[in-house]
């Protein structure tokens, strides 16, 4: 159960924010996950609202690739919530479940296709040192080009953002959905 009471509809917000709820409805049909929180701010879900959009049509980063982001991202957050919503986008996109386990498992992108292998490998950097390595950063703006390096880490950042917001009010991720192993003792949070 979440720490904060979870929006789930227009009855949940003041009359003035419910166009915000029936832009979230219109972007994931109901109200869940991230967005549950972040309509008790409805000015910041609604400013959030586009990047979701634009990640899903816009973006000139290839779905797979960008699905690798997402979900390197919310496994370096340890993010069920996220995870699962991206698991599922991830499939629907056709990536490989070869991939998905690796990323699931946290384990060596070495074998994977060169694209696939700089994409896992930048994102974890991201994540886990706020920087990224020159080579590997070398290595994907020659291949894509600068606009698709932008994109690419601007994904990459939204998904770590919606890990943030569901772990730190503990939204439980979907009981159906695709989970995360449990994380290392030492890995919980310490006082």
């Amino acid at each position: 159960m979440a720490r904060i009471p979870a929006i789930t509809g227009k009855v949940d917000v003041a009359t003035a924010d419910q166009h915000v709820v029936d832009q979230v409805l219109e972007v994931f049909g109901r109200v869940r996950g991230p967005f549950s929180i972040l309509l008790h701010s409805p000015k910041l879900a609604e400013r959030l609202l586009p990047l979701v959009t634009f990640n899903r049509n816009d973006s000139i980063v290839e779905p797979q690739l960008r699905s690798i982001a997402a979900l390197t991202a919310a496994r370096e957050r340890q993010a069920a919530y996220v995870w699962a919503a991206q698991v599922d986008v991830a499939r629907r996109v056709g990536l490989r479940e070869a991939v998905i386990d690796l990323l699931r498992e946290k384990g060596d992108p070495a074998g994977l296709p060169i694209d696939e292998r700089d994409v896992v490998v930048y994102t974890r950097q991201l994540m886990r040192t706020n920087r990224v390595e020159q080579a590997v950063f070398d290595a994907l703006h020659a291949s894509h080009g600068a606009q698709w390096l932008v994109e690419l880490t601007a994904a990459a950042n939204f998904f770590a953002f919606l890990s943030g917001m569901v772990n730190a009010f503990e939204v439980p991720a979907p009981p159906d959905g695709d989970c995360l192993p449990a994380p290392p003792d030492g890995d919980r949070l310490q006082a």
